[in-house]
Protein backbone atom coordinates (compact mmCIF):
# COMPACT_ATOMS: atom_id res chain seq x y z
CA UNK A 1 0.00 0.00 0.00
CA UNK A 2 1.37 3.37 -1.00
CA UNK A 3 0.85 6.07 1.63
CA UNK A 4 0.12 8.82 -0.87
CA UNK A 5 -2.54 6.80 -2.72
CA UNK A 6 -4.64 5.97 0.35
CA UNK A 7 -7.55 7.99 1.66
CA UNK A 8 -7.32 9.11 5.27
CA UNK A 9 -9.77 6.39 6.36
CA UNK A 10 -7.93 3.73 4.36
CA UNK A 11 -4.69 4.89 5.92
CA UNK A 12 -6.03 4.42 9.46
CA UNK A 13 -7.06 0.88 8.61
CA UNK A 14 -3.72 0.11 6.97
CA UNK A 15 -1.84 1.38 10.01
CA UNK A 16 -3.73 -0.97 12.31
CA UNK A 17 -3.59 -3.94 9.98
CA UNK A 18 0.11 -3.80 9.12
CA UNK A 19 1.85 -1.80 11.87
CA UNK A 20 4.83 -1.39 9.53
CA UNK A 21 5.89 1.48 7.30
CA UNK A 22 8.72 1.24 4.75
CA UNK A 23 10.65 4.26 3.56
CA UNK A 24 12.90 3.71 0.54
CA UNK A 25 15.92 5.93 1.03
CA UNK A 26 17.12 7.23 -2.33
CA UNK A 27 18.74 10.42 -3.64
CA UNK A 28 18.87 12.58 -6.75
CA UNK A 29 22.23 12.25 -8.50
CA UNK A 30 24.02 11.57 -11.77
CA UNK A 31 23.75 8.00 -13.06
CA UNK A 32 26.14 7.77 -15.95
CA UNK A 33 24.93 9.14 -19.27
CA UNK A 34 21.88 6.91 -19.77
CA UNK A 35 19.90 6.86 -16.50
CA UNK A 36 17.79 9.63 -14.90
CA UNK A 37 18.83 11.55 -11.81
CA UNK A 38 16.07 9.92 -9.80
CA UNK A 39 17.13 6.33 -10.49
CA UNK A 40 17.69 5.35 -6.85
CA UNK A 41 14.46 6.64 -5.38
CA UNK A 42 12.42 5.55 -8.41
CA UNK A 43 13.70 1.98 -8.29
CA UNK A 44 13.66 1.86 -4.50
CA UNK A 45 10.08 3.02 -4.20
CA UNK A 46 8.96 0.61 -6.95
CA UNK A 47 10.62 -2.38 -5.26
CA UNK A 48 9.24 -1.40 -1.85
CA UNK A 49 5.72 -0.99 -3.25
CA UNK A 50 5.80 -4.38 -4.95
CA UNK A 51 7.23 -6.07 -1.86
CA UNK A 52 4.48 -4.48 0.24
CA UNK A 53 1.91 -6.02 -2.09
CA UNK A 54 3.41 -9.42 -1.36
CA UNK A 55 3.77 -8.84 2.41
CA UNK A 56 1.31 -6.08 3.39
CA UNK A 57 2.87 -2.88 4.67
CA UNK A 58 2.56 0.85 3.99
CA UNK A 59 5.19 2.47 1.79
CA UNK A 60 6.10 6.10 2.50
CA UNK A 61 5.88 8.50 -0.48
CA UNK A 62 8.94 8.67 -2.76
CA UNK A 63 11.82 10.06 -0.68
CA UNK A 64 14.97 11.46 -2.27
CA UNK A 65 16.98 13.13 0.49
CA UNK A 66 20.07 11.23 1.58
CA UNK A 67 23.87 11.31 1.70
CA UNK A 68 25.22 12.15 -1.75
CA UNK A 69 27.95 14.73 -1.17
CA UNK A 70 30.30 12.80 -3.48
CA UNK A 71 28.13 13.90 -6.44
CA UNK A 72 27.99 17.63 -5.66
CA UNK A 73 30.26 18.30 -8.65
CA UNK A 74 27.67 16.96 -11.12
CA UNK A 75 24.63 18.87 -12.47
CA UNK A 76 21.26 17.95 -11.02
CA UNK A 77 22.46 16.51 -7.72
CA UNK A 78 20.43 17.52 -4.65
CA UNK A 79 22.27 17.67 -1.32
CA UNK A 80 21.36 19.00 2.12
CA UNK A 81 23.57 20.28 4.93
CA UNK A 82 24.61 17.24 7.03
CA UNK A 83 23.03 18.38 10.29
CA UNK A 84 19.82 19.40 8.54
CA UNK A 85 19.70 16.06 6.70
CA UNK A 86 19.83 14.17 9.97
CA UNK A 87 17.11 16.37 11.48
CA UNK A 88 14.96 16.05 8.36
CA UNK A 89 15.03 12.26 8.20
CA UNK A 90 14.57 11.97 11.95
CA UNK A 91 11.58 14.30 11.68
CA UNK A 92 10.10 12.12 8.94
CA UNK A 93 10.53 9.02 11.10
CA UNK A 94 8.83 10.80 13.99
CA UNK A 95 5.90 11.70 11.72
CA UNK A 96 5.60 8.07 10.66
CA UNK A 97 5.51 7.12 14.33
CA UNK A 98 3.02 9.87 15.15
CA UNK A 99 0.72 8.39 12.54
CA UNK A 100 0.57 5.15 14.49
CA UNK A 101 3.29 2.91 13.10
CA UNK A 102 5.22 0.96 15.72
CA UNK A 103 7.83 -0.32 13.30
CA UNK A 104 9.66 1.58 10.55
CA UNK A 105 11.82 -0.10 7.93
CA UNK A 106 14.57 1.93 6.30
CA UNK A 107 15.13 0.40 2.87
CA UNK A 108 18.48 1.56 1.57
CA UNK A 109 18.14 2.23 -2.16
CA UNK A 110 21.42 4.15 -2.56
CA UNK A 111 24.99 3.05 -1.87
CA UNK A 112 25.99 6.47 -0.57
CA UNK A 113 23.66 5.92 2.40
CA UNK A 114 25.72 2.97 3.63
CA UNK A 115 27.31 5.08 6.36
CA UNK A 116 24.49 7.55 7.01
CA UNK A 117 21.66 5.09 7.64
CA UNK A 118 23.45 2.88 10.21
CA UNK A 119 24.30 6.06 12.15
CA UNK A 120 20.69 7.21 11.88
CA UNK A 121 19.49 3.85 13.18
CA UNK A 122 22.01 4.01 16.03
CA UNK A 123 20.64 7.42 16.99
CA UNK A 124 17.39 5.71 18.05
CA UNK A 125 19.19 4.91 21.32
CA UNK A 126 19.61 8.62 22.09
CA UNK A 127 15.94 9.18 22.94
CA UNK A 128 13.15 6.68 23.40
CA UNK A 129 10.62 6.66 20.58
CA UNK A 130 7.17 5.05 20.29
CA UNK A 131 8.45 3.06 17.31
CA UNK A 132 11.38 0.81 16.44
CA UNK A 133 13.68 1.35 13.47
CA UNK A 134 14.86 -1.56 11.31
CA UNK A 135 17.48 -0.99 8.62
CA UNK A 136 17.23 -3.28 5.61
CA UNK A 137 20.56 -3.20 3.81
CA UNK A 138 19.47 -5.33 0.86
CA UNK A 139 22.18 -7.93 1.39
CA UNK A 140 21.12 -11.12 -0.36
CA UNK A 141 21.33 -14.68 0.94
CA UNK A 142 24.01 -16.88 -0.69
CA UNK A 143 21.32 -18.62 -2.74
CA UNK A 144 19.82 -15.38 -3.99
CA UNK A 145 23.29 -13.92 -4.62
CA UNK A 146 24.15 -16.92 -6.77
CA UNK A 147 20.93 -16.50 -8.74
CA UNK A 148 21.58 -12.74 -9.10
CA UNK A 149 25.13 -13.24 -10.37
CA UNK A 150 24.04 -15.91 -12.84
CA UNK A 151 21.90 -13.32 -14.64
CA UNK A 152 24.74 -10.85 -15.23
CA UNK A 153 27.18 -10.64 -18.11
CA UNK A 154 29.56 -8.00 -16.73
CA UNK A 155 32.01 -8.27 -13.83
CA UNK A 156 32.20 -4.80 -12.28
CA UNK A 157 29.11 -3.20 -10.77
CA UNK A 158 28.17 -0.37 -8.48
CA UNK A 159 26.51 2.59 -10.17
CA UNK A 160 24.45 2.93 -13.38
CA UNK A 161 25.77 -0.54 -14.15
CA UNK A 162 24.19 -3.53 -15.86
CA UNK A 163 22.09 -4.56 -12.86
CA UNK A 164 21.00 -1.07 -11.75
CA UNK A 165 20.10 -0.15 -15.33
CA UNK A 166 18.18 -3.39 -15.83
CA UNK A 167 16.23 -3.03 -12.58
CA UNK A 168 15.15 0.50 -13.49
CA UNK A 169 14.18 -0.69 -16.96
CA UNK A 170 11.85 -3.24 -15.34
CA UNK A 171 9.89 -0.43 -13.65
CA UNK A 172 10.48 2.53 -15.98
CA UNK A 173 11.63 1.28 -19.41
CA UNK A 174 10.90 4.67 -20.95
CA UNK A 175 13.45 6.39 -18.68
CA UNK A 176 16.46 4.35 -19.77
CA UNK A 177 18.22 5.20 -23.02
CA UNK A 178 20.62 2.36 -23.73
CA UNK A 179 21.82 4.23 -26.82
CA UNK A 180 23.48 6.72 -24.51
CA UNK A 181 25.46 4.15 -22.51
CA UNK A 182 29.16 4.99 -22.55
CA UNK A 183 31.19 2.69 -24.83
CA UNK A 184 33.84 2.68 -22.11
CA UNK A 185 32.93 0.80 -18.90
CA UNK A 186 33.18 2.57 -15.57
CA UNK A 187 36.26 0.86 -14.18
CA UNK A 188 37.74 1.77 -10.80
CA UNK A 189 40.87 3.92 -11.15
CA UNK A 190 42.25 3.03 -7.68
CA UNK A 191 43.79 6.47 -7.24
CA UNK A 192 43.95 6.02 -3.46
CA UNK A 193 45.52 2.56 -3.41
CA UNK A 194 48.65 4.05 -1.86
CA UNK A 195 46.56 4.50 1.33
CA UNK A 196 45.18 0.96 1.83
CA UNK A 197 43.96 1.41 5.43
CA UNK A 198 42.60 4.93 4.98
CA UNK A 199 39.07 6.21 4.43
CA UNK A 200 38.65 9.56 2.70
CA UNK A 201 35.37 11.16 1.64
CA UNK A 202 36.81 11.56 -1.84
CA UNK A 203 37.24 7.78 -2.28
CA UNK A 204 34.29 7.34 -4.65
CA UNK A 205 35.34 10.21 -6.90
CA UNK A 206 38.89 8.86 -6.81
CA UNK A 207 37.69 5.57 -8.28
CA UNK A 208 34.81 6.76 -10.47
CA UNK A 209 35.19 10.40 -11.58
CA UNK A 210 32.49 9.88 -14.25
CA UNK A 211 30.03 8.67 -11.59
CA UNK A 212 29.69 5.43 -13.51
CA UNK A 213 30.75 2.06 -12.11
CA UNK A 214 30.28 -0.99 -14.29
CA UNK A 215 29.13 -1.71 -17.84
CA UNK A 216 25.47 -1.19 -18.71
CA UNK A 217 25.68 -2.20 -22.36
CA UNK A 218 24.13 -5.61 -21.65
CA UNK A 219 21.24 -4.29 -19.54
CA UNK A 220 17.73 -5.34 -20.54
CA UNK A 221 14.12 -5.30 -19.39
CA UNK A 222 14.00 -9.10 -19.28
CA UNK A 223 17.05 -9.23 -17.06
CA UNK A 224 15.68 -6.40 -14.94
CA UNK A 225 12.40 -8.19 -14.26
CA UNK A 226 14.27 -11.19 -12.88
CA UNK A 227 16.69 -9.08 -10.84
CA UNK A 228 13.89 -6.92 -9.49
CA UNK A 229 11.92 -10.00 -8.43
CA UNK A 230 14.90 -11.21 -6.39
CA UNK A 231 14.95 -7.86 -4.60
CA UNK A 232 11.18 -7.93 -4.07
CA UNK A 233 11.17 -11.43 -2.61
CA UNK A 234 14.06 -10.67 -0.26
CA UNK A 235 12.47 -7.45 1.00
CA UNK A 236 9.07 -9.13 1.47
CA UNK A 237 10.73 -11.76 3.66
CA UNK A 238 12.32 -9.01 5.73
CA UNK A 239 8.99 -7.21 6.14
CA UNK A 240 7.43 -10.44 7.40
CA UNK A 241 10.27 -10.97 9.88
CA UNK A 242 9.93 -7.40 11.17
CA UNK A 243 6.17 -7.75 11.59
CA UNK A 244 6.68 -10.89 13.66
CA UNK A 245 9.57 -9.52 15.72
CA UNK A 246 9.04 -8.90 19.44
CA UNK A 247 12.68 -8.88 20.52
CA UNK A 248 13.78 -5.42 19.33
CA UNK A 249 10.89 -3.52 21.02
CA UNK A 250 11.38 -5.52 24.23
CA UNK A 251 15.12 -4.86 24.32
CA UNK A 252 14.61 -1.16 23.64
CA UNK A 253 12.13 -0.97 26.52
CA UNK A 254 14.61 -2.72 28.81
CA UNK A 255 17.44 -0.47 27.64
CA UNK A 256 15.62 2.79 28.31
CA UNK A 257 14.32 1.62 31.66
CA UNK A 258 17.91 0.97 32.72
CA UNK A 259 19.01 4.30 31.26
CA UNK A 260 16.29 6.12 33.20
CA UNK A 261 17.27 4.43 36.47
CA UNK A 262 20.86 5.47 35.86
CA UNK A 263 19.86 9.09 35.28
CA UNK A 264 17.64 9.14 38.35
CA UNK A 265 20.34 7.62 40.52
Amino acid sequence: MQWELLTSDEFSTATLETGVCIIAMGVVERHGTHLPLGTDYLSGHAVASLAAQKEPAVVFPPFYFGQIYEARCFPGTVTIKPTLLLELVQGVLDEIGRNGFKKVILFNAHGGNDFFLPFLAQCSLWKQKPYSVYLYTGELSPERREEWDSLLDSDEHGHACECESSVLMASYPNLVDIRKVSPEPGTALHRLQHLPTNFSAIWWYADYPRHYAGDARTASVEKGLKLRQIKIDALAEFIKAVKEDTVVPALEKEFFEREQKLREG
